[in-house]
């Protein structure tokens, strides 16, 4: 840590990125949503570590030593869902397989993180405030739009760590901060 760091706290997250191509495919999906409910736009990821007060020096280093420890891990789509809040409102919901546990354990290990609730890992699609109604109509067209969604696998090789405050709905304050490439044994 720099002692020397008088950077404000601020929030940040830790995001594991899909490939590009999953990347493409998953942003039509969400542009879709978008078209259809409004909200605002952001980039495809499965939260690793959560929202965390950090000074930005604190976070990209303890981003680096926990990513350091990472193998890329696979992924799979277990099916599409839809969630109680804003952050949670229609997404892929992954398979919690001992790697992508392991691998969010870890990470959250490294910047003392601890969840208030077990982890869920998934992939948002739309982030917003809708209706029970809303939302199921939304996950349908999910499904309808990539009939092949359930099931997809992918493999996870990028680690990001973002500037997220979790108060600015807009998402105009979020911002990538830095790309960590997962290393092969």
């Amino acid at each position: 840590m720099d002692p020397t760091d008088q950077s404000p706290e601020e929030v940040y997250s830790v995001w594991a990125l899909p490939p590009e191509p999953v990347r493409d495919r998953l942003r039509r999906a969400m542009e879709a949503l978008r078209a259809a409910h409004g909200f605002p736009a952001f980039e495809p990821h499965a939260t690793v570590v959560g929202a965390i007060r950090l000074r930005r020096a604190q976070a990209i280093e303890m981003l680096r030593a926990a990513a350091a420890g990472v193998r890329p891990y696979t992924v799979r789509v277990a099916g599409v869902a839809r969630g109680d809040f804003f952050y949670q409102c229609v997404y892929l919901l992954l398979e919690p397989t001992p790697e992508v546990v392991e691998a969010s354990d870890h990470c959250c290990g490294h910047f003392g993180y601890e969840r208030s609730t077990p982890y869920m890992p998934h992939v948002s699609l739309l982030y917003g405030d809708l209706t029970d109604e809303e939302k199921e109509e939304a996950r349908k067209k999910v499904e309808e739009l990539d009939k092949d969604i359930c099931g997809l696998q992918f493999e996870v090789s990028e680690l990001a760590l973002y500037r997220t405050d979790t108060e600015d709905k807009s998402l105009e304050s979020w911002e990538l901060v830095e790309v960590y490439h997962l290393e092969k044994k």
